[in-house]
């Protein structure tokens, strides 16, 4: 379970940091090109017309929340399982919005999907281990 945990954390980081400078990214150049990659025109079937509400969400529920659950983990607090699947659902419920609002899939789309799945297995597993040892 150590390793698990171990590799919870790393993942939560890596996730969390590049969230908030992704989310801060898009909110500073909420008008513009982020990146130079991601034209207003990206956003022509979604129901806003500028890259700001995508960046707070992004910087608020999985840049923030990732750092929550990273010092929950860290600190093995009660249910910090429960709460890193939970953040793996909220990066799933993200990308998936995004890819049907964009209508477009990058391949960081299919990492972040990924990393997503991660944390909800680990989660999972780390909860249902803690459930279990707690019962004898």
């Amino acid at each position: 379970m150590r390793r698990v945990r171990w590799c919870l954390l790393v993942l939560l980081f890596f996730l969390s940091a590049t969230a908030c400078w992704g989310g801060a990214v898009l909110i500073a150049d909420a008008h513009g090109n982020p990146w130079g990659v991601m034209p207003q025109r990206l956003l022509t079937h979604a129901p806003f017309h500028s890259w700001l509400i995508p960046g707070v969400l992004l910087f608020s529920a999985i840049g923030l929340l990732g750092v929550w659950t990273l010092w929950l983990t860290l600190r093995q607090e009660r249910d910090y399982g429960l709460w890193s699947a939970l953040q793996g659902m909220i990066l799933l419920g993200y990308l998936a919005t995004e890819s049907v609002l964009l209508r477009s899939l990058i391949w960081l789309d299919y990492l972040y999907g990924a990393l997503a799945l991660c944390l909800i297995l680990s989660g999972l597993r780390l909860r249902n281990r803690s459930r279990s040892a707690s019962r004898f």
